[in-house]
């Protein structure tokens, strides 16, 4: 562990979900690296900070990873021009899900295991687009994985969007409309994924595929909560799988995936069976 805090070249800090995440670039012996405190997501995670740092030290490959960095604080002093700062034990980000998988879902509150899934599924991936650095994501400076990722996000939203006209709208044609919109966005989105990981997803039909089921299967959900359960669906199959996207679902999980989608399916009706 470093003892003399290092001064960080940039901070920034990230809201994931309703938490609020710290993280700061270093020049680390030449070469830029995120790093990200380690205390106060124990605090958001409710998990003992001195277990955690003892874990740390007591791991052979964390433990040489660790770093103490001046981070900027909030002062209680709103005329003061001269920001405070704090010495925080931090990890790299490239390290940060060592740790985080580490925590044993079992042993938290019942009520924070979703929070702590969330964290070691996603945490990771939020942050690291926050600073879309080399250092972070080689392969972010690219241009056309940007505008696959952006793709995605259109046609989720496209998507959600088309399913909330369709219980709103009461023109056939205005529902066509929004279709061959959406159909546009999967198909170019679709073109830019197949570039970049050919072979290794699944394909266009198995998508639709899972689109449909996730359709079916929001509806359903649907019709007992009375909210759009559209993206709690996608949330809870991109958790399952450790995907950001259903188009990025590896090809030879597709049964997988589709049979864990049915089955929850079956679920409702048997619920409302009985």
């Amino acid at each position: 562990m470093v003892e003399e805090a290092l001064t960080p070249i940039e901070q920034k800090t990230v809201t994931f979900y309703e938490d609020e995440i710290t993280a700061v670039v270093v020049d680390d012996a030449g070469r830029k690296r995120v790093y990200v405190p380690v205390r106060p997501l124990c605090d958001h995670l409710e998990v003992s900070w001195s277990t955690q740092l003892q874990r740390i030290r007591n791991d052979a490959i964390l433990s040489k990873e660790v770093m103490s960095v001046l981070l900027e604080t909030q002062t209680s002093d709103p005329t003061s021009r001269r920001p405070n700062t704090s010495a925080m034990i931090c990890l790299p980000l490239d390290r940060l899900n060592g740790w985080l998988f580490g925590i044993n879902a079992n042993r938290v509150k019942e009520e924070l295991r979703e929070r702590l899934t969330r964290y070691q599924w996603e945490c990771y991936d939020v942050l690291a687009q926050a600073f879309q650095s080399p250092a972070v994501r080689p392969d972010a400076s690219s241009t056309l994985m940007q505008v696959r990722e952006m793709g995605l996000a259109i046609a989720k939203m496209a998507e959600e969007q088309m399913e909330f006209d369709r219980r709103l709208a009461v023109q056939e044609g205005r529902m066509e409309k929004a279709a061959v919109v959406v159909g546009d966005l999967r198909k170019r989105v679709t073109a830019v994924e197949q570039k970049l990981t050919p072979g290794r997803v699944v394909t266009d039909d198995q998508a639709s595929q899972i689109s449909q089921a996730v359709k079916g299967l929001a509806l359903a959900l649907g019709r007992k909560s009375g909210k759009n359960e559209f993206a709690g669906v996608y949330s809870a199959l991109h958790q399952q799988f450790g995907i950001s996207a259903y188009k990025m679902l590896p090809a030879r999980r597709f049964e997988e995936a589709m049979k864990f989608l049915t089955d929850w399916h079956g679920t409702l009706k048997n619920d409302s069976d009985e």
